[in-house]
């Protein structure tokens, strides 16, 4: 994978396709491959750009002034944009990079051209409640370490409080073992993934909230009615944000809907960007 050295520290991504780019952002102790399937369908006409932020399951720890917080990752998101010199960026987010996403764009990001934005943190969910207990441990030194050492297991990986009810498919044991294998083995990581976590605060999200009342770019919400962390009607209250959005359920599927449903989600991102995944753009 290409990398690219940032002021704090450096990004692993795939780059694949060419035309319009478009910016995956994944969530915490995911990376950029939550959205490889997807990605694979769009970049006959796509510039399909996944990059493993530093969100626990990055294998480039940032460095150790660098600040790891959600707003410093929406500021990392920012600084790649302007790196790789995209422009008319679609970004396309998901669960936690969703409010990494929501506080890049209530500070202004010029490259900015659309967003996708599926089921992911709002409001005064940042974190949801059935994680709020990562937060809190990630202050206690080694916290985070050893409240996680049960997710070397495989089987407890799909307990609800783990990965559980992220995806209402089957999650691939290698895809977890790939996510979950930095933090375990790397120290760097386990450093990133405890500040990331400590800075969480839900007065950030809401702030965002009421400034992206400003943000009149092209707007696509694709979320699952049946998600156990993140209610329709976040999307509904988004959809009255956004001056121009437009809302897409997603059936069958929890918060991951790259993973169970890949070619509906990659279809609608077509269809919002102008084209189709069954046909080569000119």
């Amino acid at each position: 994978m290409p990398e690219i050295t940032l002021s704090t520290g450096r990004i692993r991504y795939r780059d694949r396709g060419s035309g319009s780019p478009i910016v995956f952002v994944h969530g915490l102790f995911a990376n950029g491959s939550l959205w490889y399937t997807v990605s694979d369908s769009l970049e006959a006409n796509f510039r399909c750009i996944s990059p493993d932020w530093p969100m626990g399951a990055h294998t480039l720890p940032m460095t150790t002034e660098a600040d790891v917080s959600p707003r410093g990752v929406a500021r990392m998101i920012g600084e790649f944009l302007e790196a790789l010199d995209l422009r008319d960026v679609t970004l396309v987010a998901n669960d936690t990079g969703g409010a990494v996403t929501q506080l890049l764009l209530a500070e202004g990001c010029d490259r900015a051209g659309r967003l996708v934005m599926t089921p992911s943190d709002s409001f005064e969910n940042f974190p949801p409640r059935l994680f709020r207990p990562l937060q809190y441990i990630a202050r206690v030194p080694g916290g985070l370490t050893a409240g996680l050492q049960a997710l070397r297991a495989r089987p407890l990986r799909r307990l609800p409080m783990a990965f559980g009810w992220l995806a209402k498919g089957s999650l691939p044991a290698e895809m977890t073992d790939a996510w979950l294998r930095p933090f375990f083995t790397q120290r760097g990581i386990r450093r990133d993934a405890s500040r990331f976590l400590r800075a969480f605060d839900n007065a950030d999200t809401l702030a965002a909230a009421d400034r992206l009342v400003a943000f009149d770019k092209p707007v696509l919400l694709l979320w699952a009615p049946e998600d156990r962390f993140f209610p329709l009607s976040h999307a509904h209250r988004w959809a009255e944000i956004f001056p121009d959005a437009r809302l897409v359920e997603v059936p069958d599927s929890y918060t991951f809907v790259a993973l169970d449903q890949p070619e509906l989600v990659a279809d609608e991102i077509a269809q919002f960007l102008g084209s189709s995944i069954n046909e080569k753009t000119a």
